[in-house]
């Protein structure tokens, strides 16, 4: 598979007001430090500083500088790496603040700062022109022409990276560059900053640089200057931020300096989100000089799922091993409290549109329809009038004492009315009509199994009739993913509230609600349901025991989350998903992992028929299986390239 990992070094260089020999030298000596990065970006007027003041209108100054920035950029030659750093650069009767983008030995470009700040500490306008409108203009340095204006994209064709660059104020203003530039293919921003250090400073240019790179879908490297220019009334900070998509993979500030920031970034997966959000057009209108830069993967150009995982664990690339849960508890307790909140008022919703209060839903004493009951009971904190008319449906023999007491007590606790029915006579009379001979047969009976799911919707529909009651679905994504739920059985229902709540999440939700329901009762149960090995029970159970485990039919549901994730949200080929697997645990072996894909694609491709006709359920989450909103899939689609990719990649 084509790697597309990039790792992006955001450097505060040691500096000296005005000492361009010594900041040379210091730069120099980080970037034959950082061979390993694609992209290497200083701050803001770095070879001098930014705080220079009238000394910027010093022609020893200004021939000092570009006499060094020659100098460094022979030391990009026979490197496969990008480098930006800023200095003053005069041109015609002006001096322009410029980021100058060095690749391959030479300078590829010199981009001026558009917006200049000249209100409160910052003159800049005393100095410095706008780029503003600069465009297909070039500059004369050494013996060549360099390309100069501000529509300019520095491009790596092997590995897809298109460079935009801004400077510090033009990420503060309403009509930033970035957003022109990336519109025009720029698919990583780089900001050369010198931002001085200021009470709440922080956070807001960590929300600019997180939302600027959500709405861009983009990288987006942030670098500001270090202490040493601080002076007179300002302190800088180095403060450095690394994003994409939206999400922060590094930040730095008031380090120890030289200080170097590194974040592997994945163009991939910028790409992916470009092209499934249709509203983000292509730029038609104004057109962009492309210069020519390498920037190497951060490892090889090809890979297989062995090494690609070697790769991310060189590059130490975070993957979670549960993508749709967080890492951090305080976040997944929010996580899970709002989702709760949506899952309850969309069913809400549906109880005031039908007029029908009378919920009915069954309970089996698993995590699912766990689940389910919690939201029937938020959604009656919305809506009072509703009432909870709860079944459980054992199978004498194959449901456990365990189960079926967890799902009394929760009846018990959180429905309005209970029911047991026992649904072991009514099977044996329909299995018995249809010539089914008595009892389970064994492996692969699955007329004997899914009779029981269908027989217990059987009686929760009629049940729903009889009450004049909507039928609340439990039936989890992954379970829709993997095609592991009956036919018209415990697929179908009158609104499914668990449709996209993954598996590994569910979990986590209950345990959430535990903790926070401030009933000891019903904590209790909770947790017990939690700790309760995952099963459908629709086999006889072993000395009262369950017998029949799920995840060893279908795999680990951790595993299958995870493959399930990044097919939906980030359209990875199977064997980018194994790797990632790999990576995420790396306890197991290549093969094994393999093994789990290849079972997981199977069965996601074979199923898609049960996900055609879905009932309604709410999105929860950045991805569904809903055929009416995320996924449209054909029922009869081949399978064929999803294999022969996992095959060709070991």
């Amino acid at each position: 598979m084509k790697n597309q990992l990039l790792q992006l070094a955001a450097v505060v260089p040691e500096l000296r007001v005005g000492d361009v020999s010594f900041n040379e030298a210091g730069i120099s000596a980080l970037i034959g430090e950082l061979s390993d990065c694609a992209l290497i970006v200083f701050p803001e007027l770095s070879l001098t500083g930014y705080t220079c003041a009238d000394l910027f209108q010093s022609s020893l100054l200004l021939k000092e500088a570009e006499e060094a920035l020659l100098r460094i950029a022979e030391l990009t030659e026979g490197k496969e790496q990008t480098v930006l750093l800023g200095l003053p650069v005069p041109y015609g009767n002006s001096i322009y603040n410029c980021a100058a983008v060095l690749s391959q030995g030479r300078v590829k470009a010199l981009i001026p700062k558009t917006f200049l700040p000249n209100y409160s500490e910052f003159y800049e306008c005393r100095w410095f022109a706008s780029g503003k409108g600069l465009k297909g203009r070039s500059i004369r340095l050494g013996e060549e022409e360099i390309p100069f204006g501000t529509d300019i994209l520095a491009e790596d064709i092997h590995t897809g990276a298109v460079l935009g660059v801004e400077i510090c104020e033009d990420l503060w203003v309403p009509d930033k560059p970035s957003t022109h530039a990336v519109l025009a293919g720029a698919n990583v921003i780089a900001n050369l900053s010198a931002s001085d250090e200021l009470i709440g400073k922080q956070e807001y240019r960590r929300q600019l640089v997180k939302e600027q790179s959500g709405a861009c879908y983009c990288a987006y490297i942030y670098v500001s200057s270090g202490v040493m220019e601080s002076s007179t009334d300002m302190v800088f900070s180095g403060h450095t931020l690394i994003a994409q998509n939206g999400s922060l993979l590094a930040e730095s500030i008031f380090p120890a300096y030289p200080h170097t920031e590194k974040a592997v970034i994945d163009l991939g997966c910028i790409m992916h989100d470009r092209r499934h959000q249709n509203t983000f057009e292509d730029d038609t209108e104004s057109s962009y000089r492309r210069v020519a830069v390498s920037m190497h993967p951060a490892g090889a150009e090809e890979a297989g799922i062995t090494e690609m995982a070697e790769m991310l664990k060189r590059c130490n690339y975070p993957v979670a091993r549960y993508p749709f849960v967080p890492s951090d508890a305080a976040a997944r307790e929010a996580r899970c409290s709002r989702i709760l909140q949506i899952q309850a008022n969309g069913l809400a919703t549906r109880v005031r549109a039908t007029g029908i209060r009378q919920l009915v839903i069954g309970i089996s004493g698993g995590l699912d329809s766990t689940l389910a009951l919690l939201v029937c009971a938020e959604a009656k904190k919305i809506i009072p009038g509703i009432r909870i008319i709860a079944y459980t449906l054992p199978n004498e023999g194959n449901t456990s004492k365990h189960t079926l007491d967890n799902a009394k007590k929760l009846m018990e606790l959180l429905a309005d009315e209970s029911y047991e029915i026992p649904i072991g006579e009514g099977v044996a009379f329909h299995l018995a009509q249809l010539g089914h001979e008595k009892g389970y047969q064994g492996e692969g009976d699955v007329a004997y199994e899914n009779a029981q799911a269908r027989m217990r919707t059987y009686i929760l529909m009629d049940a729903a009739n009889m009450k004049n009651a909507l039928v609340v679905g439990t039936g989890d994504m992954s379970e829709l993913a993997l095609g592991w739920c009956t036919y018209n059985g415990d697929h179908m229902s009158m609104y499914a509230v668990n449709s996209s709540v993954p598996k590994t999440l569910v979990q986590f939700i209950c345990r959430s609600y535990a903790a926070m329901c401030g009933k000891e009762e019903l904590k209790e149960v909770l947790l017990s349901i939690c700790d309760t090995p995952i099963s459908p029970e629709l086999t006889p159970s072993k000395d009262g025991e369950i017998a029949q485990m799920t995840e060893e039919k279908i795999g680990k549901y951790d595993l299958n989350d995870l493959f399930l994730f990044y097919t939906l949200r980030y359209g990875f080929e199977p064997a980018r998903s194994a790797a990632y697997a790999l990576r995420a645990y790396p306890e197991l072996s290549s093969e094994a992992v393999r093994s789990a894909a290849v079972n997981f694609f199977r069965r996601f491709f074979s199923q898609q028929f049960k996900r055609s006709c879905l009932p309604d359920g709410p999105k929860i989450g950045s991805v569904s299986l809903s055929p009416r909103g995320d996924w449209r899939m054909p029922s009869d689609a081949s399978v064929r390239l999803w294999m022969e990719d996992l095959e060709l990649r070991p």
